[in-house]
C-alpha cells in the first residue's frame, strides 16, 4: 500500500460483476449494476463502474481543489463544478492487453481567470488521490470550462 497510514478505509461488497449489486458496509451506498448496451450489456436501469468512477474522481478532485485553495489562501467558490467523463475501451498501451479507461475533467471555477483556474487545477492534480492513483496508467485530460 502506498500510504503512510490509513486515515479512512471504505468497504464495499459486490456480486455479479457488471450486472449485479454493490453496497458499502455502512449502508450509505447500495447500487444495482448494469452494463451499457454499447459494451454488450442489457442497458438496464443500474449504474456502471465508469459512472461510479466519474462521480468519485470528480468529487475527490473538487476536494483537492479546495484543499490547495485553502493552503494558498484562495477561496474556491461553492459554485465550482466538475463535469467528469470516463471512457472505456481497448487498452492502447504498447504490449498491453485488456481494457483501460480515459478521463476528462472539465472544471468550472466562477470568478477565476482561465490562467488562475488552470494553475489551481494543475496543483490539485498533483495532490488528488485519484490523480495519483491513475498517473502513468490512465490518460487524464484537465480542461477549464
Amino acid at each position: 500500500m502506498a500510504i503512510k497510514s490509513a486515515v479512512y478505509t471504505a468497504h464495499a461488497h459486490t456480486t455479479g460483476g457488471r450486472t449485479g449489486t454493490s453496497a458499502t458496509d455502512d449502508g450509505r451506498l447500495s447500487v444495482t449494476l448494469d452494463t451499457p448496451k454499447a459494451m454488450g450489456g442489457n442497458d438496464g436501469p443500474g449504474t456502471n463502474p465508469e459512472q461510479l468512477f466519474a462521480a468519485g474522481y470528480s468529487a475527490c478532485f473538487l476536494g483537492a481543489l479546495k484543499a490547495v485553495g485553502r493552503g494558498e489562501k484562495i477561496k474556491v467558490p461553492d459554485e465550482t463544478t466538475i463535469d467528469a467523463s470516463v471512457s472505456f475501451g481497448e487498452n492502447a498501451n504498447e504490449g498491453a492487453k485488456g481494457f483501460n479507461i480515459a478521463v476528462e475533467l472539465k472544471v468550472t471555477i466562477p470568478g477565476f481567470s482561465k490562467e488562475d483556474a488552470e494553475a489551481l487545477i494543475h496543483k490539485a492534480h498533483e495532490v488528488c488521490p485519484y490523480s495519483n492513483a491513475t498517473r502513468g496508467n490512465v490518460d487524464v485530460k484537465l480542461t477549464v470550462a
